[in-house]
């Protein structure tokens, strides 16, 4: 019940702002979702390098904004900055000497895996019929995702991964799939009509299959840091990252079918 408040509450408010914000206000929502989803991942992955976190959360929450600076070595910069910047912040401030380059290694997967992927919504949201775009990325990833908790609770015997995710069936994740493909018709046939059937078949696949990974390697993520939920900050549904671990994978992906194919 609380899962099903939060949704009937959080949905309706999400559709509003996507269909009325600016592109300005858009950014500043997706770096706010960046800086919590960095907060969570650094204090599962690095939970006595409190600080340190804080301040890669920080650091990591604008690197997006690189993204669409006029020079073309903004981006690498940025990058080189991060890398440089925390490289010297580790080394004068070492606990244990045979964790550091874990610990090293950790902060800068946060940086590819939270910022790097999800800045991608600003690009998409900045294309032609941008928010449309959203909107479809959304439904495929929802209708997946439902189809495949429906799919596999009734009918899932065939384990898909059980080292990373015991409950997920292999009947579920082709029941996900059905799902995203019925989700881009759905699409099409109310909000995006500029989608071909080709079109709405090759990005339900594409998108439907990255989100399930996504999915699947937060999952492996969280078992490997040792914890249940990323965190609590949604009632009902566990963490930021918890509910945007599909996300993550699909929206680089919806960004460039978008930008290369969809004309």
């Amino acid at each position: 019940m609380k899962r099903l408040a939060t949704a009937i509450i959080v949905l309706p408010l999400l559709i509003l702002f996507f269909l009325k914000a600016s592109h300005a206000f858009f950014t500043a929502f997706v770096l706010f979702l960046i800086f919590l989803g960095l907060c969570e991942f650094y204090r599962m992955a690095l939970p006595e390098r409190r600080l340190e976190g804080w301040i890669a959360a920080v650091a990591g929450t604008f690197l997006p904004l690189t993204y669409d600076a006029p020079l073309p070595f903004i981006v690498p910069l940025g990058l080189t900055s991060l890398v440089l910047c925390f490289s010297l912040l580790f080394l004068f401030r070492i606990k244990d000497v045979r964790r550091a380059s874990g610990e090293i290694a950790l902060i800068f997967m946060g940086f590819l895996y939270v910022p790097l992927l999800l800045g991608h919504l600003i690009l998409l949201h900045d294309r032609p019929a941008g928010v449309q775009w959203i909107f479809l990325m959304m439904v495929i990833v929802m209708a997946g995702d439902s189809a495949a908790y429906y799919v596999g609770s009734s009918l899932g015997r065939t384990k898909l991964y059980p080292i990373v995710s015991p409950n997920k069936s292999v009947e579920g994740a082709l029941g996900g799939l059905v799902g995203s493909v019925a989700g881009a018709l759905i699409a099409k046939f109310t909000f995006f009509p500029m989608l071909t059937v080709a079109d709405c078949v090759a990005t339900a696949l594409l998108l439907g299959v990255l989100g399930q990974f996504g999915d699947l390697f937060e999952s492996l993520l969280k078992r490997s840091c040792g914890v249940k939920d990323s965190g609590t900050i949604v009632p009902g549904h566990g963490g930021i990252l918890d509910r945007l671990d599909s996300i993550l994978f699909a929206a680089p992906a919806a960004f460039y079918y978008a930008y290369f194919f969809f004309k």
